[in-house]
């Protein structure tokens, strides 16, 4: 039973998660640059390109079968992370924002990446002691 289990790995081994991986370091890129004083609007376009990699990436991720409803709710939540980085990026855009409205949707969803990516393995190694100590 412990070798199907090792198998059902909780970050897919598929090409959207390297969509989601290269948005994550564009969104860190698009948020460091205005933040280190670089003039322009290329780190715009950066980070609403990230935003949207991420999104997409976390929505055509395959999805979980076989695992717990908690396991799955914080999956869902990785989608809302993403969606949090696109409001960021719209306010980015959106002339009425104040200058840095952005960036409170960018660590809203960057407290919300960072607490599924520890909860998410804790999660899963709960799942395997009771699966695997279940026999």
């Amino acid at each position: 039973m412990s070798k199907i289990e090792t198998k059902t790995t909780i970050l897919p081994t598929s090409p959207w998660m390297w969509l989601v991986n290269i948005g994550l370091l564009l969104i860190v890129c698009g948020t460091a640059l205005p933040l280190l004083r670089v003039e322009g609007v290329m780190y715009k376009y950066i980070f609403c390109a990230g935003a949207v990699m991420v999104l997409a990436g976390r929505l055509l991720l395959p999805r979980l079968k076989d695992v717990s409803i908690r396991l799955k709710r914080l999956c869902h939540i990785e989608v809302w992370a993403g969606v949090i980085f696109c409001v960021g990026g719209f306010f980015m855009w959106y002339e009425g924002a104040r200058p840095m409205d952005w960036l409170a949707f960018t660590l809203a969803g960057g407290v919300l990446q960072i607490y599924t990516s520890i909860m998410i393995p804790r999660e899963a190694a709960k799942g395997n002691k009771s699966g695997g100590g279940a026999k």
